[in-house]
């Protein structure tokens, strides 16, 4: 006889809460990634037929504030929704600790870019994007997911 305080029902509420965490945490990402492209876009080559966007000759400071956007909305989309159940009341703490941990998921796709052009040669748009945008970013979002639920997003429930 199981029941829902016994081995196999702890271990259905786990993977129900993880399930529940990764499709919640893929939707914010995938959000994020639709958010920072679209205002990069607009910031460097403004509206569509409306000529170029008001950040068209510095394409970088661009692409900083763009992400910077993305990066609060996907902090905010964490807490208060994919993580809500593990929030901590040292918010400003939370908050660095987020940041932080994005730039290393934006360092582990950048190594495989490196890697992949300067230790394996390769320099094509496919490979970069292959590179980058493929390999590194499943890696980096798997870093991500662990690294918000264990060090970010590690408290209870607040009211």
């Amino acid at each position: 006889m199981t029941s829902d305080t016994g081995l196999i029902g702890r271990i259905r509420g786990a993977y129900e809460v993880l399930a529940r965490e990764v499709a919640k945490f893929g939707t914010i990402g995938l959000l994020a990634f639709i958010l920072d492209t679209t205002l990069y876009n607009y910031f460097v080559f403004g509206l569509p037929g409306g000529g170029d966007g008001p950040l068209h000759d510095i394409p970088l400071r661009a692409k900083i504030l763009a992400t910077a956007i993305a990066t609060v909305f996907s902090w905010l989309g964490n807490r208060y929704w994919t993580f809500r159940h593990r929030r901590t009341a040292a918010v400003a703490n939370e908050f660095l600790l987020f940041v932080w941990f994005n730039i290393l998921g934006l360092g582990i796709a950048v190594a495989c870019l490196g890697f992949s052009r300067y230790v394996l040669g390769l320099d094509s748009q496919l490979a970069d994007n292959i590179s980058a945008n493929g390999v590194g970013l499943v890696l980096g979002t798997l870093f991500r997911f662990w690294a918000y639920r264990t060090y970010v997003f590690k408290g209870d429930a607040l009211s």
